[in-house]
């Protein structure tokens, strides 16, 4: 057996088998060294630590401390009382909102479950209210949560950054058109389905509130991403300072201006973080050594070889590779797929010519649709959780949503300046 297709047997293994994804690549990282190799196993122990020892690894608690504060703190609350003002009164008007109030969300927490519990937890209520359906108001919640991790700040794209040893500003800067084309895309949708069906506005036109006054009590909510990502583009600090910016930023509005913001919060906030960042590290530090190997096997070339040598054309090879991030996106999370196929098709893009930031927008993008597509999406387990629907209904409702969303990444893969444009004027 190649050692090729010994260390995928053993990842892939341990992935049947519900082990956690960190433990499955390591596990198939030592037993490669120590069957195929001459290196030496305690090789592995000097990679975690030298793929933790990453200034740029530190912006991903302190984004999640803050997408958390502010949801909780009562920003997120008026990003949405910002949203209904702008749209409102569209046909479809609080699906609008949904979509809308994501995508500024998305700029806060860099996080695409965070986004989807923050709004649907305020706006399904209001939508059952209104008398949209329920499954489709809970598939419109769950599919615009995935711009959570496409417009920046993006804990993805964080993740990938560091991996691919690429500049996480400029990946964020990348991020943004794509981002606004798929919330575009999404809110085209809702308001086709809401003619369909009905779905009246939040109010007529006559009754639309008034925007300044609305925009005063909301200009502390809407300053918030544009102080994060201000600080970052102006060239002020960098995307983990500006994280840093962020907690205090929001732990200030929410305590002495919205004042909803209490110690219970907070404790809350940073354990959770805690949590979740210390189950990410261990994953990224066995993936950086699971890379290393890859990288002095020569597998990544030998995988690329193949692939180019049974598929001639440039195109075929991208749609193959969207094809493969798609299927896994369907059965693995985000970062972890990303942790997995990076190092893997990362040379094999840049050899037909394809920039290593565009391909960063594409692959988060792919995998991003993997949230709200069966069988184990988890925008749709936790919309699902909100609504109190069971996640097939949900999954009837979605196929439009995921349908423009492929759209978009089509879009995106082979018109490279939606994502290069932006970062060539910087």
């Amino acid at each position: 057996m190649s050692n090729v297709a010994f260390v995928f047997i053993i990842m892939f293994a341990g992935l049947l088998f519900s082990v956690p994804i960190g433990i499955s690549l390591g596990t198939a990282t030592v037993l490669a060294i120590l069957c195929y190799s001459t290196t030496p196993s305690y090789i592995v122990i000097q990679n975690i630590f030298g793929g933790l020892n990453s200034f740029s690894l530190l912006a991903i608690p302190f984004f999640m401390i803050a997408g958390s504060l502010m949801g909780l703190g009562g920003i997120s609350k008026r990003i949405v009382k910002f949203a209904d003002a702008l749209v409102g009164w569209i046909t479809g008007g609080l699906g609008m909102v949904v979509v809308l109030a994501s995508m500024i969300f998305a700029a806060i927490s860099g996080s695409a479950p965070a986004t989807v519990s923050s709004i649907g937890s305020m706006l399904l209520p209001q939508m059952e209210e209104k008398n949209y359906d329920k499954d489709f108001s809970t598939a419109l919640v769950a599919s615009a949560g995935t711009i959570g991790v496409i417009i920046p700040p993006s804990i993805p794209f964080v993740m990938y950054c560091i991996v691919a040893s690429q500049s996480v500003g400029t990946i964020f800067i990348a991020g943004i058109i794509p981002g606004l084309l798929i919330g575009l895309a999404l809110m085209t949708v809702c308001y086709f389905i809401s003619k369909k069906h009905g779905y009246v506005a939040s109010y007529t036109k006559k009754d639309r509130p008034k925007f300044w006054p609305v925009f005063r009590e909301c200009i502390w909510a809407i300053l918030s991403p544009v102080i994060i990502l201000g600080s970052i583009y102006s060239g002020l600090c960098t995307p983990t300072e500006a994280a840093v910016i962020s907690i205090f930023y929001s732990a200030v509005v929410g305590i002495f201006i919205y004042r909803e913001t209490t110690f219970k919060i907070i404790i809350e906030s940073l354990r959770s973080a805690g949590e979740l960042n210390g189950q990410g590290n261990l994953a990224v530090g066995l993936s950086m050594a699971f890379a290393t190997y890859l990288t002095t096997a020569g597998i990544p070339k030998k995988i690329g070889a193949w692939i180019t040598g049974a598929i001639h054309s440039d195109v075929l090879i991208l749609l193959a590779i969207l094809g493969i991030l798609l299927l896994v996106g369907c059965f693995v999370d985000n970062i972890s797929s990303c942790l997995v196929l990076t190092p893997i098709f990362l040379p094999i893009v840049t050899s037909i010519g394809m920039d290593p930031i565009h391909f960063g927008v594409v692959m988060t993008v792919a995998l991003a649709i993997g949230f709200c597509t069966p069988p184990f999406g988890s925008n749709l387990f936790i919309a699902a959780a909100i609504s109190g629907l069971p996640i097939e209904s949900i999954v009837r409702r979605i196929w439009p949503m995921i349908i423009a969303m492929a759209v978009c990444l089509l879009l995106i893969t082979f018109i490279p300046q939606l994502s290069l444009f932006l970062v060539s004027l910087m």
